[in-house]
């Protein structure tokens, strides 16, 4: 049996454009989700042979997203982008790169998905005790593009 290859926690990588032309890190998110999501319809289609029997579920698929989640510590050295970034209610360039495949991935295999994306969640707790933690959530503005190794 072949162990299976698999990513490590620093491979997957989450960065923001908070400068033209500089991608940088959210300092302090160590927690992240991608999820993405086919937004689905269904319909419920009878038999017209036999309209006594159960109808068929049919499904189509109406949209497709992609949302990035994340927590972990409020870092000072983010603070002021991401507050920024959420009152100004405006997109900025998200990028999320795989580097497992970008360095042991087949040629085609997608190593970035990059776009538009709203900040729509900024969250910040704080415990006793503790750091002030901090949850987020991107959406992109559209569906990101692909990157695929060459």
């Amino acid at each position: 049996m072949a162990k299976a290859a698999t990513q490590s926690f620093a491979q997957m990588v989450l960065e923001v454009e908070f400068t033209t032309g500089t991608w940088s890190k959210v300092c302090g998110l160590i927690d992240v989700t991608i999820t993405r999501t086919a937004n689905v319809d269904t319909t419920e289609t009878p038999d017209c042979a036999d309209e006594t029997l159960p109808l068929y579920v049919e499904r189509e698929v109406r949209s497709l997203e992609v949302t990035v989640s994340a927590s972990g510590t409020w870092a000072l050295a983010s603070h002021e982008k991401m507050m920024d970034w959420w009152y100004s209610g405006t997109t900025l360039p998200v990028r999320l790169t795989n580097d497992k495949v970008v360095a042991d991935g087949a040629t085609g295999d997608t190593t970035i998905e990059q776009g538009p994306a709203l900040l729509t969640t900024l969250t910040n707790t704080r415990t006793k005790g503790q750091k002030v933690s901090a949850e987020v959530e991107m959406q992109f503005n559209g569906l990101p593009t692909r990157t695929a190794k060459t």
